[in-house]
């Protein structure tokens, strides 16, 4: 049962601030997310806001460590939220207990034309075909310079620029990942995402196994004295067949990858319901309570085929689907469409139930 504090924030959420969020640009998402972000920013630029806003969600939490990097707690912001880190100092303030930044790309890129971004009310859901719109991953690692230390473990989650050949992907990550090494806790290979061409066909087994060996070994090239090799997660997509993961897994084993991050978003419009039928013919994944499912199915399969933690996200809307992931084997999880629907309140109950 959520406390006081955390029922406050709920109504707050959802009775005043969300309806002003999701009216805001004509009920335009993408308006409020930079709307959002942009006070997030605010907020971590001022460290006597973030004294106030940490004593006002404060949930006590059990570190746990994973890949060798302990987290305060178990919940998570996931990547597609803030990418390009501009609140990177502000969300261990709201609960989380790590972020996942990106994802970023080895060059600069708009993304995908607007409007690019759905929210689908009646499902509980979201449909996105971003595009990794992102100021570069040089961009990032300056961010990340500047704001030095953060309360949080902080991931980056990298990707395929749109214009580089999936041929030359390899080269294409590896720039990402030698600019944000220094500054990453973990990185976050993205190869799952379905709005950019090509990029899920670097989860078959071969273009794979060069990926994850080549990033690994660099890694360990980066690795300064005393320093340990920063470690390498693979995010992959709810889509694929209980065989396609079991080579994810065998690939990720052999190149010595840190864990696993399941799952991406969703091709599939299942359990789309109400006037929301109207959007499902939008390009670009569905995240949200459709996915809810699915992504812990998934991230079953994955922990009982793997000794390597889990990282699950996907269609976590409340406590209890919160508590069903780990249940299901994650390590720990994150939220995004969660967030958005449910605000600071689900990250407390979250963290009160599994924390």
């Amino acid at each position: 049962m959520p406390d006081g504090r955390t029922r406050l924030f709920d109504l707050g959420y959802r009775n005043l601030l969300r309806p002003l969020l999701f009216q805001m640009g004509g009920g335009d998402a993408e308006a409020a997310h930079h709307a959002t972000l942009k006070q997030i920013r605010a907020v971590g630029q001022r460290p006597s806001a973030i004294k106030a806003l940490t004593r006002a969600t404060a949930v006590p939490t059990k570190p746990v460590e994973v890949a060798g990097i302990v987290f305060p707690g178990r919940v998570g912001l996931a990547a597609g939220v803030d990418k390009d880190g501009v609140g990177v100092k502000a969300w261990g303030a709201l609960g989380f207990g790590h972020v996942e930044l990106g994802t970023v790309t080895a060059h600069a890129q708009p993304g995908n034309d607007q409007p690019r971004l759905f929210r689908l009310v009646e499902s509980r859901a979201i449909i996105n075909r971003m595009g990794f719109n992102n100021l570069g991953a040089q961009h990032l690692a300056d961010t990340l310079a500047l704001a030095g230390k953060v309360s949080i473990p902080v991931g980056v989650s990298i990707g395929k620029t749109k214009t580089t050949p999936v041929e030359e992907a390899v080269d294409d990550y590896l720039t990402s990942l030698r600019a944000l090494d220094d500054y990453a806790d973990y990185v976050a290979v993205n190869v799952s995402s379905p709005n950019t061409p090509g990029l899920r066909s670097l989860q078959d087994k071969e273009p794979l196994a060069e990926l994850l060996a080549e990033l690994v070994t660099e890694t360990t090239r980066l690795a300064t004295r005393g320093k340990r090799p920063t470690p390498i997660f693979v995010k992959i997509a709810p889509d694929l067949a209980d065989e396609a993961i079991d080579d994810v897994l065998e690939v990720a084993l052999r190149a010595d990858v840190s864990g696993i991050i399941a799952t991406n978003t969703t091709l599939g419009r299942d359990d789309i319901v109400g006037k929301d039928v109207m959007l499902a013919g939008e390009a670009g994944g569905l995240s949200g309570a459709p996915l809810t499912v699915r992504a812990r199915q998934v991230v079953g399969y994955v922990a009982s085929h793997t000794a390597l933690p889990v990282i699950g996200v996907g269609g976590i809307m409340t406590a209890d689907d919160g508590k069903a992931m780990i249940d299901a084997g994650a390590s720990l999880i994150q939220v995004y469409s969660g967030f958005i629907y449910g605000g600071p309140g689900l990250v407390g109950e979250l963290n009160r139930t599994i924390g």
